[in-house]
């Protein structure tokens, strides 16, 4: 079964780090990345641009709406996604545990509907 991993963290925070453990955060992540896809369980990953690039679209009564993202007022905002596979909730709860996100910010993990 499919899984999204969303990890969220605090920019802010990821801003005020040493260039080297910014570095050091990456090259991390970049090794567990590889590892998690020559297991099986990494089919893709994507890194997005700051919150701050973004914006919200709405339609409403026919009416296109942007606005600045991001959605929510919130410290923490979504930064990168994984997309899994995993036996079961359980083993992608155990992945994502792995994944250095976890540890700096948080990693929501939702199954795939299969709209086949």
């Amino acid at each position: 079964m499919k899984y999204a991993c969303l990890a969220y963290h605090d920019e802010h925070r990821l801003e005020a780090v040493s260039k080297s453990e910014l570095d050091a955060l990456i090259e991390e992540t970049l090794a567990c990345s590889e590892e998690l896809r020559r297991s099986g369980y990494l089919l893709a990953a994507e890194v997005l641009q700051a919150v701050r690039t973004g914006v919200v679209v709405r339609v409403r009564n026919g009416r296109t709406h942007v606005a600045d993202g991001p959605v929510a007022e919130t410290q923490e905002h979504l930064g990168a996604f994984f997309v899994i596979s995993a036996r079961d909730f359980n083993e992608a709860i155990q992945v994502a545990s792995s994944m250095v996100q976890a540890r700096v910010g948080c990693i929501e993990v939702r199954p795939i509907r299969d709209l086949d």
